[in-house]
């Protein structure tokens, strides 16, 4: 994944989250902390993550859909 990839996945990430719970940004920065051992505050938004990472790597000729 280059840094343009990684830039689009975060947008969607981004966009999802504000989709789903709104512009909160606050409740954004809870669900993404990391524990101790690893694993995100909030393990949903760990695989809303890797979702939207698949989703630019899997389609690259298309990084905006």
């Amino acid at each position: 994944m280059d840094e343009r990839e990684a830039f689009v996945a975060m947008s969607r990430f981004l966009w999802q989250f504000a989709n789903r719970v709104g512009d909160d940004l606050l409740t954004l920065l809870g669900d993404i902390g990391t524990e101790a051992d690893g694993g995100t505050t909030d393990p949903a938004a760990w695989d809303d993550w890797l979702a939207c990472v698949r989703s630019v790597v899997d389609a690259p000729e298309d990084p905006t859909a």
